[in-house]
């Protein structure tokens, strides 16, 4: 996969609203850590029939987001994996966004927010068991406008260089959580 390929912006309406579904967005992290499933392995594991799951699967099908296994599939069992993505998959400014579609983009915000912060509650446990998996820095400083952009693409170009998906990680790798935001430190 090239490092240098452009940004993509989620501005597709659709796509935001197929991505704001809690239970769409489980989905996906589960084929992401799980690999390929069926409807009704996804329902097993989500705790939904498998009528429910299948709907949500196609719906994440037909924004792009999963694709069926064709070659693995057998009469109406089908299996499902991630679709190959954007390297570097960014959110809209909401000025991006005609006035009504903005509230799907701050709920699919809003979510992302939630499930981080449950993830950064699991941080001290992990950090005590494994220190050397579970890295933490927090930083302070001034920078305008200009160099908080560098940054960030500074930022990307270093999770291009030693981040690699599943299927090209070596034996040794581990899947890791990797955040990163900045706020204004003045407006608090």
């Amino acid at each position: 996969m090239k490092d240098d390929a452009e940004p993509v912006i989620l501005d597709d309406p659709g796509k935001l609203k197929a991505l704001s579904h809690p239970l769409r967005r489980r989905i996906l992290h589960r084929l992401r850590q799980h690999g390929p499933a069926t409807s009704t392995t996804i329902g097993e594991a989500l705790g939904v029939n498998t009528g429910t799951a299948s709907y949500h699967l196609r719906q994440l099908e037909k924004y792009g987001f999963i694709e069926e296994i064709a070659e693995r599939s057998t009469g109406r069992e089908r299996w499902w994996r991630r679709a190959e993505s954007p390297r570097d998959l960014r959110m809209p400014t909401p000025d991006m966004l005609a006035p009504e579609d903005r509230p799907v983009l701050a709920e699919l915000l809003r979510q992302g927010h939630a499930e981080d912060m449950e993830m950064f509650g699991k941080l001290p446990a992990a950090y005590e068991r494994n220190p050397e998996w579970a890295r933490l820095s927090r930083g302070y400083g001034h920078m305008t406008e200009e160099d908080l952009a560098a940054f960030f693409e500074d930022y990307i170009r270093l999770l291009h260089q030693y981040c690699r998906r599943g299927e090209d990680a070596p034996p040794d790798a581990r899947p890791v959580h990797i955040r990163l935001f900045t706020l204004p430190a003045d407006e608090d």
